[in-house]
């Protein structure tokens, strides 16, 4: 069953009861309280942007118990921060053991598999965008070597963002450029969010990478497995501009359309399933490489 990410945009009071989050609000114009219940187990993702939420210690618990990733939003409302759990799975230290034995040409390996399924998918975007075939991006992906040893992903990445977004031929992808830098921001930072929150739910330890190895990122191997999923969220965003030109500002609406990225459906190994359950699949194929069990990582592919 695909969890509920939840969304707190305003004043309220958020706590546990009767393995229940209570959520209680009042209107803006005053009036009576509004309380409402969402059962603990129906929760994947907490969005929490507002600095007048209030929220209990049991809720937390609870929320974490449920492998529930809890998200705040600073003051400009992008995520700022990341809560899960400590014990994710019953055999969590054997699998870390796994995940720090595995060896350098392993993680190499798994490397040029996520760069690969990454080009791939930016290919997909660009040619829903381009109306053909962004030939280039798919050779390219096809010639990336163990470890991306000759940086393929950064070339495709040049081309990608100079044609995404066609009226902006001067676009650049940087997190404090103009609009739709916001957006992807947004959208990036929920997409971690799922990632680790699958990786730890799988026995995983989401600060050793694969590839990621900067000593002050605590998500490392989530920044890592995100990579074939960021298109997703480009595509949504594209989508987003194309109805809206390009907001500077995240309206309620279009955070709306950003949240809904956990339930996109999406298509790996065969089926068709919420990206934040593929996000399950591909921790659980992750884990089976570094026990040996498996030698290919589930990654979702885009349709055209």
């Amino acid at each position: 069953m695909i969890k509920r990410t939840l969304y707190f945009g305003s004043p309220a009071y958020l706590a546990l009861k009767q393995r229940q989050l209570e959520i209680r609000q009042t209107p803006d114009e005053g009036g009576a309280t509004s309380v409402r219940t969402i059962p603990i187990e129906d929760i994947g993702v907490v969005l929490l942007d507002h600095p007048q939420i209030t929220i209990t210690h049991r809720l937390l618990d609870a929320l974490l118990s449920y492998n529930c990733a809890v998200v705040t939003c600073s003051m400009n409302h992008l995520p700022s921060g990341l809560l899960l759990p400590l014990d994710g799975h019953s055999l969590q230290n054997e699998r870390f053991r796994a995940q720090l034995e595995a060896s350098v040409p392993l993680r190499k390996r798994l490397w040029q598999q996520t760069i690969q399924a990454k080009i791939q998918n930016q290919a997909i975007v660009l040619q829903n965008v381009l109306g053909e075939p962004a030939k280039n991006m798919i050779a390219w992906s096809r010639q990336v070597k163990s470890g991306d040893s000759e940086n393929l992903e950064a070339r495709a990445a040049a081309f990608y963002w100079r044609n995404l977004f066609v009226s902006l031929p001067d676009f650049v992808r940087e997190r404090e450029e103009t609009a739709p830098n916001s957006l992807l921001n947004y959208g990036y930072a929920l997409l971690r969010a799922i990632i680790a929150r699958a990786l730890v739910a799988t026995g995983l330890l989401p600060t050793l990478g694969i590839h990621h190895h900067n000593k002050y990122n605590a998500y490392c191997l989530a920044d890592d497995i995100m990579e074939p999923y960021r298109p997703y969220v480009d595509q949504l965003v594209v989508e987003i501009c194309e109805e809206e030109g390009f907001p500077s500002v995240l309206s309620k609406e279009i955070k709306a359309r950003l949240l809904s990225v956990s339930a996109l459906d999406v298509e790996i190994e065969g089926q068709r399933r919420p990206l934040m359950l593929a996000a399950s699949q591909t921790a659980g194929s992750l884990l089976r490489c570094f026990t040996g069990e498996g030698r290919r990582l589930a990654y979702p592919l885009l349709s055209c």
